[in-house]
This record gives C-alpha cells, structure tokens and sequence, in this order.
C-alpha cells in the first residue's frame, strides 16, 4: 500500500505505526460505526428492530435468493438469534422465505415490497452520510479507505464481499 511521496498525512509512516496511532484508527472506527448507525437505528426504533434486523434486509436485498444458512455465515449469529430476526421479518411482511427447488430444506429468502421500502430508507440515510464522507476525503482516500477495510476482513467473508462487489447492484 502506498500514499503519495511514502508517508500519511502529517508525514506518519505507513509502515511503522505506533500503538497510539493504531489506538486513534480504533477509536476513529468505533465513532465513525456509531454515526454510521445512527440514522438507521432512528428508523428501526419505528419498527422495534435492531442492528441484526437491519444486516439481515441489507444481505437479503444484495443477494436476492440468499439461504438462511448462507446468511447466517455471512452475520455471524447463532441460528437461534437469526431465527428470531426472520421471524419478526417474515410475520412483518418485510421478507419472504420460499423453499428451496433442489434442496427442498434449503430455504431461500427475499425481500417484499415492503422490505425492499425499508432497505431503501435505510440504505439512503447511510449512502447520504456515506457520500458527505467520501467527497469531503477524496477519491485517494476512498481507495485507501476501502484497501483497509478488505485487507481487515477474515478471509472467508472477504471472499463472500468479492462475490457481492463482483455481482454489481
């Protein structure tokens, strides 16, 4: 990875970062996620759902068709917990779940109407802020910003996260 001229903002090398800069990248990622979810947890207040409720539309919406088993992979949650946010979402009208045509114990998911309305509000609150973000950083930090986030990935959901980037939508 490389920055113009070898060093980061304020000449800090690269490759050579102490423990209090690495202290501020984290702390920086713990307030960036709090603003990052602070309009979507406003909009899921209306709805009594939650942070896994609102994981469960985005996937389901990336990947229509997408299994209860694959999505379970993908959040990292115990089948129990999942259960109960497909539950809430499929008794709310929010998501469909269809048998599997090959494997009928497969199930598959997708969003209705009215799921799609929701992960519309929620991804537009995000893409918003997300947006402000990236034009008041610019294009290098983008790029860098993005080569962070996949290079802090387990290899396994960083492959999963190439499959959607790859998919388009």
């Amino acid at each position: 990875m490389s920055v113009s001229g070898g060093a980061a903002q304020g000449g800090e090398s690269l490759l050579f970062l102490t423990d209090e800069q690495l202290r501020k990248g984290i702390e920086a990622m713990f307030f960036a996620y709090r603003g990052f979810t602070a309009d979507p947890d406003r909009i899921l207040e209306n709805y009594a759902y939650g942070r896994a409720h609102h994981r469960a539309i985005h996937f389901i919406h990336r990947q229509p068709g997408l299994t209860v088993n694959t999505l379970l992979s993908v959040l990292g949650v115990t089948k129990q917990s999942l259960n109960r946010v497909l539950r809430a979402l499929v008794e709310d009208g929010l998501v469909e779940s269809r048998v599997g045509r090959r494997d009928k114990r497969e199930r598959h998911l997708f969003l209705t109407e009215k799921g799609a309305a929701l992960e519309r509000e929620l991804s537009d609150a995000q893409r918003a802020r997300m947006r402000a973000a990236y034009r008041a950083a610019g294009p290098a930090a983008v790029a860098g910003f993005r080569q962070v986030l996949e290079a802090m990935m387990d290899p396994d959901l960083r492959r999963f996260y190439q499959t959607m980037k790859d998919g388009g939508a």
